[in-house]
């Protein structure tokens, strides 16, 4: 708008030197001259800036056009991606669901395991206390029966009879099994341990000796 005025202005300024040059006004000649072309110049440079604000014009409205455009293309293509999106994030929300369920689960298997091994290691200690009490007891009874045979054997089962190992071969022949001792040597071979007159059992030593090695074989 400024330049259009400004475009009108110097139009009329041009006419009216026209005016004054065909009336013969000779005299102001230089200065309507200078007027005109300063007019002129004025002109030249409004059609200029003219130009200029029409390019940036089109240029604006290009952008607006093509802008526009891309914009939209950006738009729909971000909402295209929306659902892939989501189901992406439904997809990871389960996987942290399923690792928190495993993570879980592994905790509980760790515990149980410790449990069981807890158990076993008890079991084992105790399977090995028992072990090693028989072990001992065995090792005692036998011990015992090789004292008990050589004792008789030598004429000396007055003194042995005497001794812890007779009451250790006395109690081991009441509790024993049949398969280790029969009803008949157990309760022989209890009378003998359990005697105090020691050589008047002579008679039965040679009975007492098979029963006692019989045992200590079967052991």
């Amino acid at each position: 708008m400024r330049g259009c005025a400004m475009l009108l202005l110097a139009l009329a300024l041009v006419a009216s030197a026209d005016l004054c040059r065909g009336e013969g006004i000779r005299s102001a000649a230089n200065p309507i001259r200078k007027v005109v072309t300063m007019l002129q110049s004025m002109q030249k440079k409004v059609e200029e800036e003219g130009a200029k604000e029409k390019e940036l014009y089109e240029k604006f409205m290009c952008y607006c056009t093509s802008g526009s455009g891309d914009l939209k293309a950006s738009i729909a293509a971000a909402e295209d991606k929306v659902p892939a999106v989501g189901s992406d994030i439904k997809a990871s929300e389960g996987k942290l669901e399923q690792s928190k369920a495993d993570l879980k689960q592994a905790h509980v298997d760790r515990d149980a395991a410790e449990g069981a091994m807890q158990e076993a290691t008890a079991i084992r200690e105790k399977d090995a206390k028992a072990y090693a009490d028989f072990k001992a007891d065995a090792g005692a009874n036998a011990a015992a029966i090789t004292k008990a045979v050589a004792a008789v054997e030598q004429g000396m089962a007055g003194s042995f009879l005497q001794s812890s190992s007779a009451q250790a071969l006395r109690r081991l022949a009441q509790s024993a099994d049949e398969d280790l001792l029969g009803d008949e040597d157990r309760q022989e071979l209890v009378a003998f341990l359990s005697a105090s007159h020691g050589s008047d059992y002579a008679p039965a030593s040679g009975a007492i000796v098979g029963i006692l090695k019989q045992m200590g074989d079967t052991m």
